[in-house]
């Protein structure tokens, strides 16, 4: 976009944020958007708060974890009207298989709710709601249809479908037949749905561009805007008390992974480093530890506590000591779609980070100046040898000044104030930033 492309944007984005002030929007997202500790959370919850400048928004929302129950409240400080609904994952996994019999993607009826359904479309009719921004296509079912919206936006995060493509990939039948089931039905879907939604969005312009191709029929309404990071938060000049407690050994050489460890892409990653990894790392520095940082992991994550240096913290109150004193970070993701947050904050901390190409999809960092990207052990082995002899010394650096460059919520979010305005404009279109 040229520079005076991007003035004319930013006159557009300040008038609709005026036409927007205080008229009710409803936000439909498949879970609570507090608090902000995992991928998709992050994402819903800046989303939210920022439209919550412009907008009285009502907000309808699952919760799947006990432990969120307790920070309800603090979703009252953006909206004016909060309805949330207990979601149990094995009730709703069981659920779920009825789509096997109706042709549906089976994350419909995983969050079929009758009182959300019946909520959605009361809020709607009280409150003249001409406005509404779906977050993920599983919820856009919620969307009451009799009401004549003037503008709706759906936030698909990521292409879903071919997440499910790569799980297929990775797992034996017949798990591996449900997946491609599941890709292609949920296609259809995210497809459907873009032909419905006045905009859809993506988590970056990689995202879109693949939308694009898999949808050209709508590729003129499908745009994207960046995750952002709270880079004053994630900062290792930061004199706070609690970033100065380095939690790895003494003499340690500390390595980190971070994420929620109930999320299948992210115990695949750890279990493959772990056992592809790690013993040939150690075998040529024994100093050589990893941490795996984060919430709910599954039984195969906490049993790897019980291989030579190996810790699992599970949730921790603060992520970022475990970031600023880890000698590097590594994302070794061989599943992923989107924009990988955990990389985005060692590289806000200013740490070296080993990622696989996947994990850096989404990022425009480049290899050798703000990541290091690694596929094999022999790779990280040799990478980790020429981190340890000085080599890259300005890796760190360049990374945080790259996620400040091109990661800011405040200058991504008006994008979406923009679309859900009255006399909006086309998205943001991937190609424009690829040509």
């Amino acid at each position: 976009m040229t520079a005076g492309g991007a003035e004319s944007r930013k006159q557009e984005v300040a008038h609709s944020g005026e036409e927007a002030r205080r008229q009710p929007l409803l936000f439909l997202c498949h879970r609570i958007p507090y608090p902000p500790n995992k991928g998709d959370k992050i994402r819903s919850f800046h989303l939210l708060h920022h439209l919550s400048q412009h907008f009285e928004i009502h907000l309808g929302s699952f919760v799947d974890d006990p432990e969120d129950w307790p920070w309800a409240p603090e979703l009252e400080k953006y909206c004016a009207s909060v309805f949330l609904r207990p979601l149990k994952p094995r009730l709703a996994t069981l659920r779920s298989a009825r789509g096997l019999l109706t042709g549906q993607a089976l994350s419909v009826p995983y969050y079929q709710d009758r009182e959300l359904r019946q909520w959605a479309a009361g809020v709607a009719t009280q409150h003249n709601i001409r406005h509404a921004i779906v977050y993920s296509s599983s919820m856009a079912q919620f969307l009451p249809a009799r009401v004549p919206f003037q503008r709706k936006v759906i936030d698909f995060v990521d292409v879903d479908s071919d997440k499910w493509q790569q799980y297929a990939a990775q797992k034996p039948w017949p798990l591996s037949w449900v997946y491609r089931r599941e890709a292609r039905c949920l296609l259809a879907l995210e497809q459907a749905l873009a032909r419905q939604f006045d905009a859809g969005l993506f988590v970056s312009s990689a995202e879109a561009d693949l939308f694009h191709q898999l949808s050209p029929d709508t590729a003129h309404k499908i745009g994207f805007y960046n995750n952002g990071v709270n880079c004053e938060y994630f900062d290792p000049e930061l004199d706070e008390d609690d970033l100065q407690l380095n939690p790895y050994p003494e003499q340690a050489l500390p390595l980190v992974f971070t994420g929620a460890m109930d999320y299948w892409p992210n115990v695949d990653a750890v279990l493959w480093f772990v056992r592809e990894v790690l013993p040939e790392l150690r075998r040529q520095y024994p100093q050589v530890t990893f941490t795996i940082v984060g919430g709910s992991p599954t039984r195969a994550v906490r049993q790897l506590a019980q291989e030579p240096g190996v810790a699992v913290t599970g949730r921790v109150p603060d992520v970022r000591p475990y970031l600023k004193y880890a000698f590097a970070a590594v994302a070794p993701m061989r599943v992923a779609r989107g924009v990988q947050n955990k990389v985005l904050e060692a590289m806000a901390m200013a740490r070296p980070v080993l990622v696989s190409a996947r994990g850096l999809e989404g990022i425009a960092a480049e290899d050798g100046q703000s990541v290091l990207l690694a596929e094999t052990a022999m790779d990280y082995g040799r990478l980790l040898g020429r981190l340890l002899q000085g080599d890259y010394p300005e890796l760190g650096k360049s990374a945080r000044q790259c996620v400040l460059q091109g990661f800011s919520w405040d200058e991504n979010l008006p994008e979406v104030v923009l679309l859900l305005g009255k006399n909006a404009a086309q998205p943001r279109y991937a190609k424009e930033t690829l040509e």
